[in-house]
Order: structure tokens, then C-alpha cells, then sequence
């Protein structure tokens, strides 16, 4: 069965649903409003991976539509997108990168996505003229790297990326292109399945503009010898490949767990990159964000039981003002520092704040 196949025996219906998991009258009835406005996908592969006899299962929390969703705390552009937006499907936030929004569609619909306003959905966000965008990064010559992202980038057809990759590949001023995909999690078979993309990945991926996977393991349970696997295949076509990790409540908010995940990724040749406090997004900051205070001992504790390697990652924040990684509590002070920031000024700033307890964002 092609991985096309595969794609389309995915869960994305309640009444799928119900055949897998139970769902009492009033589970069903809320499920089918949410998902008439955040649609539902889940991958046979990714499904098998949820404890069934466990009601606080982290995978199922992850990945499976919940009441919790019609909560409206927070906003739905956190990062303040809109206002980097310089055409549809591009975003030039940072003067060295350029985001490309490739697609709206992933292979499973993460429930705590932060971009929950579109993907999955019809939008005006998505690229539609690759060659406009690739016009605007050729003028652009501070831009030194591209991410592909969406949506999941590697669900577009091969040929798609292919073009892509050699339309981005006349641009003498990059250094590096960067592809955002969840699918080594949620659906490995894209990448055991398909020869002709990991060759095309292989043959633009050159020691002078190397070409990275950007992916998202949560926790140590999704690291399966099929996952394995696909990272080991990416890894053979020259790829490098970096894992963001989001701190979610009732998933990975544990030191132990957050520790295990970070040695199990180094284990098969990911590097641990950013550990990314949850978004207050709409639909998922009461479901998912836990506090700053919470996340800097979490992440403090987790450290403890790590190596060299293993905790490299930075805990941060996609702030509208920009990348802020968030450094830790002391004496009743939260410290803070621009990683990458939005205005030059604020680059590499210093900042504190007192310590809100209940506070999840700045």
C-alpha cells in the first residue's frame, strides 16, 4: 500500500472514531462540533499508539478532539504571524529566515496546534506562487535559511517538494533550508514508503547548503523502531535533523519524562533543539499551557538527569517581539533572554520579570 493509501484509511470522522475509542452520547455530540471547526485526522499508525485502557493517556490527549476545545481563552495569533506576513505563504519575522507556509494540511491534527486557525482549514495563508516567494527571498539578501513548514510540509506530494527544493536551489544567498515535518511521529510510512523523496532530499542536500528536518517528538512513547527508522533513512540521505519539543500539560510535564524523551532522541540521531512553552492559543491554553513557574522547574529537574548532548535544547518562548528563551526563577524574579528578536535592539537583551505564579506567557 503506497503511503497515499495509508493516508486515506486515517481517522477523521467521529463515527471512525467511536470504532476505537468509546465516547459516551455527550462525548459524541461535543465531538462533532469541534471537529465541524478543527478537523480531526489521525493516522492508523499514530492511533496504535494510544493506551486504550488509560483514560489520561498522553498520546490520546494529544491527538484526539476534546471537550476542553471550546474553551476561548487566548488568541488564535499568538506570535504575531499576521504582522510578518509579506505575502501569502510567507513570513520574514527574523532579518536571516524566511518561513514558507507550503501547505494547510499535516498527516494528523496535533489538538494542540498553534496554528489552529488554519490548518486543516480553508486559508488565504498558504504559498500559492512558489516563484513570487523565491523572487521576494532572492532580493531579500540578509535571508541565509528557508523553512518549509505549514502544515506539514512532507505531506505534499514529492514532486511538489522536488520543485520546491529547485526553485530555492537558484538562490546563491542561502546557507541552509529547513523542512518542518511531524510526519517521522505521526506517520513514518511517508518516509519508508517513498524512495524518490529521500533521493531528492539526498541530491539537494550538499556539504556546502545542507538540508535540515525540523520534527516534533513529545514524548518518549512516540519514539517506535518505525519512527527509528524513518529518522535513521532521513539521516542517510544527508539530512540533519532537530526535534522542537512543546510542554504540554498532561503529556510531558514531568521531569522524568521530559529527561527520557531528550535521551531517547539523541539515542537515534536527533538533536534536542528547543523545548517550547505551549502557546496561549484558543481551544488549547486551559487544556494544555501549565505555568512559566512550572515549566522552569520542570525543565531545571529534567536537566539534572541529562548529558552534554542530550541537554542542549534551549526552554523558549515564539513571542510576538520574538524568540525569548526563558532562563530561570530567582528570588521571586523570572529572567529572560532574546534569542532572536524582531526589532535588532532587543537582540540578545536581558530582561526580568517578578514571578506571576499562575502566569503562562509574557
Amino acid at each position: 500500500m503506497s503511503w497515499q493509501e495509508e493516508l486515506r484509511k486515517s481517522i477523521h470522522t467521529v463515527k471512525q472514531l467511536k470504532k476505537h475509542i468509546s465516547l459516551t452520547p455527550k462525548e459524541e455530540k461535543q465531538l462533532e462540533h469541534i471537529v465541524g471547526m478543527h478537523p480531526m485526522r489521525i493516522t492508523r499508525y499514530y492511533l496504535s499508539l494510544i493506551d486504550k485502557k488509560d483514560p489520561f493517556d498522553p498520546i490520546k490527549k494529544m491527538i484526539i478532539p476534546s471537550g476542553k476545545e471550546l474553551n476561548l481563552a487566548g488568541s488564535y495569533d499568538t506570535s504575531g504571524e499576521k504582522e510578518s506576513t509579506k505575502m501569502g505563504g510567507l513570513q520574514h519575522m527574523y532579518p536571516q529566515t524566511a518561513l514558507v507556509l507550503a501547505t494547510n494540511r499535516c498527516a494528523a491534527y496535533c489538538r494542540y496546534c498553534f496554528r489552529k486557525r488554519l490548518v486543516g482549514l480553508p486559508t488565504e495563508e498558504m504559498l500559492h506562487r512558489a516563484h513570487k516567494a523565491v523572487k521576494y527571498i532572492q532580493k531579500h539578501k540578509e535571508i541565509n535559511n528557508v523553512l518549509v513548514s505549514g502544515g506539514d510540509s512532507f505531506v505534499l506530494p514529492t514532486k511538489v517538494i522536488r520543485n520546491l527544493l529547485d526553485k530555492l536551489s537558484e538562490v546563491d544567498h542561502l546557507d541552509f533550508i529547513r523542512f518542518g515535518t511531524k510526519v517521522p511521529v505521526t506517520f513514518p510510512e511517508r518516509i519508508l514508503k517513498d524512495k524518490d523523496l529521500l533521493d531528492s532530499l539526498k541530491a539537494n542536500s550538499r556539504k556546502t547548503r545542507r538540508i535540515y528536518v525540523v520534527t516534533q517528538f513529545n514524548h518518549p512513547r512516540e519514539i517506535t523502531q518505525k519512527s527509528a527508522d524513518a529518522i535513521a533513512s532521513l539521516i542517510r540521505a544527508n539530512l540533519i535533523i532537530n526535534n522542537q519539543t512543546v510542554l504540554l500539560k498532561g503529556v510531558n510535564d514531568d521531569p522524568q519524562i521530559l529527561a527520557g524523551l531528550q535521551k531517547k532522541l539523541v539515542s537515534i540521531g536527533v538533536n534536542p533543539y528547543y523545548v517550547f512553552q505551549c502557546r496561549p492559543v484558543k481551544r488549547i491554553k486551559e487544556n494544555f499551557q501549565i505555568s512559566l513557574e512550572k515549566g522552569c522547574y520542570i525543565v531545571k529537574e529534567a536537566k539534572k538527569m541529562l548529558d552534554g548532548h542530550s541537554k542542549r535544547f534551549k526552554y523558549v518562548m515564539s513571542h510576538r517581539t520574538g524568540k525569548i528563551e526563558i532562563i530561570g526563577i530567582l528570588e521571586g524574579d523570572i529572567y529572560f533572554k532574546y534569542h532572536q528578536a524582531k526589532s535588532f535592539k532587543n537582540t540578545g537583551k536581558f530582561f526580568k520579570r517578578k514571578l506571576d505564579k499562575t502566569a503562562g506567557w509574557l
